[in-house]
């Protein structure tokens, strides 16, 4: 392998997080500088290959989630949870916003040690600085079994940026995260 070529490889991690409906994640983590891949799916749940009908019953123990694939060299773990915890509300349980049920609870699916103990710590931290008066309910947990939801809903705010939810919900969550993380946008 040339320098050149070494130089050109890097870690990914990958982590995978849920917090209301995936679109919301989706359209926030596309523009944070480090990510390189998103894939909107369902995990958590005891369900084999369940379909976008059956997790939105509820009956299926999925969350709508992102999996996301990442260059910490570019940016942290830790940082990607600030951004997580700064587009949702994690202080309800199984809802965000008009959506109710345990596929809109918050959770963190971690992929390693490490993960889950930056997880902790930060969720800690949050909690002692009372930035809600409601503590985390966010849960941490290894990751199991995860699924791609189907095709139409990958990248679905850029698909559809004029559909109702998208305009109401959506796009205000991807205005508030350009707000606060202005330096950590993609080029």
């Amino acid at each position: 392998m040339s320098v050149h070529q070494q130089e050109s490889v890097h870690q990914q991690e990958i982590t995978t997080l849920g917090g209301g409906c995936f679109w919301c994640l989706d359209a926030v983590f596309r523009s944070l500088r480090g990510i390189e891949k998103i894939e909107s799916g369902y995990a958590g749940g005891r369900v084999k290959n369940p379909s976008y009908q059956a997790v939105c019953t509820g009956a299926t123990g999925h969350a709508e989630v992102v999996q996301l694939t990442f260059n910490p060299d570019e940016v942290s773990f830790k940082e990607i949870l600030e951004v997580f915890f700064t587009i949702h509300d994690p202080t309800t349980l199984n809802r965000q916003g008009y959506d109710e049920g345990t596929q809109y609870r918050s959770v963190i699916f971690y992929h390693s040690p490490e993960q889950q103990a930056i997880a902790e710590q930060t969720i800690a931290e949050l909690n002692d600085a009372k930035i809600w008066s409601s503590p985390i309910v966010t849960e941490v947990t290894p990751i199991s079994e995860y699924y791609a939801a189907e095709a139409y809903h990958q990248d679905y705010f850029t698909q559809n940026p004029n559909q109702g939810y998208c305009r109401a919900v959506v796009e205000p969550k991807v205005a508030k995260f350009r707000k606060y993380f202005l330096e950590k946008l993609k080029k």
